[in-house]
């Protein structure tokens, strides 16, 4: 990563710094991260519950993830590591989330579409960070400083409670898309499809198949 930019992004982000970035930056977040996934989403807005607390005491910084959560003999709480969970399945509620929850960044896995961005992020002044590749779960956990608070444990449990952590260089993501809307993955993607034909020219089908596979290699996910 020594030839990408980096960034070091204080929470919560105010709109003019979010503005300064640039899609394919590596991104390292200082302050505080809360962590929601489906099931407080779901509590959240379809339930009609709203927020476990303000953004005063959240933060406006959302990371779709599992944490490695554990509960200390004294009562305290550990969060060793955090795997990001995949963030397409959040946009059916993201218009009633950013509304009630004030976010401006959203962490996750594997992006969102660029639609998803300019429909929804962009009106929110509002970013999308992604981790890097697979395996970071305990490389993310070093940058988690402390855990401030824990919500709806008994309700969810401990891999999808809301989890308020105070992280220092918490890293490395990826701006996936900006306040325009634009995103890395799509831009990077119609750099490969034109190529793919050419890639697989002259190569056999297979032999064998498994239900549902193709040869078309354009719809292969990349």
């Amino acid at each position: 990563m020594s030839d990408l930019k980096t960034v070091h992004i204080a929470l919560p982000a105010r709109t003019e710094d979010l503005r300064k970035l640039e899609i394919g930056s590596v991104a390292y977040l200082t302050g505080r991260v809360f962590t929601a996934r489906e099931g407080v989403y779901k509590r959240a807005i379809g339930d009609g519950f709203g927020m476990p607390a303000g953004k005063d005491v959240l933060g406006i910084t959302n990371f779709h993830c599992s944490p490695a959560a554990s509960i200390n003999p004294d009562g305290s709480y550990t969060v060793g590591a955090v795997t990001a969970t995949a963030s397409f399945r959040f946009a059916q509620w993201l218009g009633g989330w950013f509304k009630i929850s004030g976010c401006n960044i959203i962490i996750g896995k594997g992006g969102m579409t660029s639609e998803t961005y300019r429909t929804q992020f962009v009106p929110n002044n509002a970013i999308y960070l992604t981790t890097v590749g697979y395996g970071t779960g305990a490389l993310l956990g070093r940058g988690i400083k402390r855990v401030a608070g824990v919500y709806w444990l008994e309700e969810l449990g401990l891999a999808q409670a809301v989890w308020v952590l105070d992280v220092e260089k918490f890293g490395p993501f990826l701006v996936e898309s900006d306040l325009d809307g634009n995103s890395l993955f799509e831009r990077e993607n119609a750099k490969i499809a034109p190529g793919l034909a050419q890639l697989y020219a002259g190569t056999r089908p297979a032999t064998l198949h498994r239900y549902g596979e193709t040869d078309d290699k354009t719809k292969e996910v990349i």
